[in-house]
């Protein structure tokens, strides 16, 4: 493997990590995952040959995880077992497309040729995902977002989403007081806030009161947060974002109720 491929690699390692996690399930199932698609490259980097290397990392993460009969990571707890069952009802490969499209940004002829499927089979597969996910459950949504204009925003395609949404809240203690007042079925919060407080530390100080909520993360630097050093998001979306990343994680993480956060 030269140098220049494995920088390539290297760099969009982190995106797959996201991708593998959100889509077996957890962190710990995802990353074995991406380390078994690591090792299956060094031993064999002909797929790389002229191909842009996310497109190929990718393929080669699908053909491991499918080799090993595309398992879910076990549930460790009863939001995660709730979650699994739920992925029961999903058509089969919609998940896997609409995080293709939607979360990781590769248009159906890509997502084609990862999943081994024809350009208008993604399509209608990114399709199925979103009006079964949509149509699956409505709730309330608290949105941690310092920015009028990006708040609104979110706000807007949340409620044309169907769901209600509790409040905007700016900084860390508005957070936390706006869940106590009314609890949300899930949170949708930026990482930087208005007065320099974290995004993060207010999902935490909002999980130690309801430790049953999913959450979805913003942010410009998503880098910053996929190491694996530590605890990560399940959903985590990139500014800036389009609507229909927006409508993805939030469908998602009220279908699978995840709870994977970070750790401040």
């Amino acid at each position: 493997m030269t140098a220049d491929l494995a920088g390539s690699i290297a760099a969009n390692l982190p995106y797959l990590r996201r991708y593998a996690r959100a889509l077996t399930g957890g962190q710990q199932s995802g990353d074995r995952f991406a380390a078994a698609t690591l090792e299956a490259v060094l031993a064999d980097p002909s797929g790389f040959d002229g191909a842009d290397p996310k497109l190929a990392l990718f393929a080669a993460f699908h053909l491991v995880w499918r080799s090993a009969g595309a398992p879910l990571g076990e549930p460790d707890t009863n939001l995660s077992a709730r979650a699994q069952l739920h992925l029961g009802t999903l058509t089969p490969n919609t998940r896997e497309a609409l995080l293709l499209h939607t979360i990781e940004g590769f248009p159906f002829a890509d997502i084609g040729r990862i999943m081994q499927v024809e350009d208008s089979e993604a399509a209608e597969l990114v399709d199925i995902a979103l009006r079964e996910m949509e149509a699956s459950i409505a709730g309330k949504v608290m949105v941690i977002e310092d920015e009028p204009i990006i708040a609104m925003d979110i706000a807007s395609i949340i409620s044309e989403m169907g769901h209600t949404v509790t409040g905007i809240a700016r900084t860390r203690t508005e957070a936390v007081d706006l869940a106590a007042r009314d609890k949300p079925d899930l949170i949708l919060a930026d990482i930087q806030l208005a007065d320099n407080s974290s995004g993060i530390d207010a999902v935490n100080d909002i999980l130690e009161q309801f430790d049953d909520l999913p959450v979805v993360f913003i942010t410009a630097f998503p880098e910053r947060l996929l190491t694996g050093e530590r605890p990560e998001p399940a959903f985590l979306i990139t500014k800036p974002y389009t609507e229909s990343q927006v409508q993805s994680a939030v469908s998602q993480a009220m279908f699978f109720a995840s709870t994977e956060t970070l750790v401040a």
